[in-house]
């Protein structure tokens, strides 16, 4: 009895010593931009050994004016345990600068990341963009809008998935039209006049031949405003000849749906790891 007590312990204790040797090396607050600005800095949340793995760079929400690259959940841990790389950003927020400029904050760090992805376990040529709410139009802004990753001398070419989770503005004026006047004029002064709002629509980019990487559009099912965005921003791609998927996940809220990303059972977390999977084997 002794024995299998003994036992017992030293399982106890050597699962407990691979469950802390699986936490992930965690890299915060590293600037991404010059002169160093708090809200241009990245996490890291890295593997301890493995090297050349893909890199997920994620994008937080909070309406443009709220949010922080700590609002990542399980996500680091979950993503880590699969062999990614699991990076999160911070941006400048409104009324600071426009939403124009954070995207070009999103596509500097993604350079960043594209010129340091080696220095922990990380492949520059196997880099996928995902944000949730605000972090979800950024997201697709910038893998449809291919003059922010020009201006930091980068291709769409090097992103291999993008993954908008639950996002309103992937055609701004239509979302406009859409609402109730309240909330129109709040995207209005968000988003600008007319040729602004089309502009920083993520569906206005959308083109024949240009090497957009295949989308996966997570969005809440029962929501009317997030569902018909990622049926248009999805049938838009597939129109063009690219690949766009919308997953309506049931169930869930826009709070639940980012929150839940990462833990076992969650469905929509599997789809996002089926096309991972398969975007990841594409050469």
């Amino acid at each position: 009895m002794r024995c299998n007590l003994l036992a017992a312990s030293l399982a106890c204790l050597l699962l407990g010593s691979a469950a802390r040797a699986a936490e992930p090396k965690v890299q915060r607050d590293v600037p991404y931009a010059e002169p160093k600005h708090e809200r241009q800095t990245l996490d890291i949340y890295s593997p301890a050994e493995d090297k050349n793995l893909p890199v997920v760079v994620w994008i937080h929400g909070g309406g443009w004016q709220a949010g922080s690259k700590a609002d990542v959940q399980k996500k680091p841990q979950a993503f880590t345990d699969k062999g990614f790389v699991f990076v999160a950003i911070n941006y400048r927020l409104l009324p600071s600068v426009t939403i124009k400029q954070m995207a070009g904050d999103v596509a500097k760090a993604i350079r960043w990341v594209h010129d340091h992805a080696k220095d922990f376990g990380g492949d520059p040529d196997r880099l996928l963009v995902m944000g949730h709410s605000a972090g979800a139009q950024l997201a697709a802004l910038v893998c449809t809008d291919d003059r922010y990753l020009k201006e930091e001398k980068l291709s769409l070419a090097i992103i291999k998935g993008c993954v908008p989770v639950d996002g309103d503005t992937y055609d701004v004026p239509l979302q406009i039209a859409t609402v109730e006047q309240r909330r129109a004029d709040i995207y209005r002064k968000k988003f600008g006049d007319e040729a602004s709002q089309k502009d920083l629509s993520p569906i206005t980019h959308v083109a024949k031949g240009k090497p957009i990487p295949p989308v996966l559009i997570l969005h809440v099912a029962e929501h009317p405003e997030t569902k018909l965005q990622s049926q248009k921003l999805a049938q838009a791609l597939q129109d063009a000849g690219l690949s766009g998927k919308a997953y309506p996940a049931e169930g869930k809220n826009h709070t639940t749906i980012n929150a839940d990303l990462g833990t076992p059972d969650d469905k929509p977390t599997q789809a996002l790891y089926d096309f991972l999977d398969t975007v990841l084997k594409k050469k």
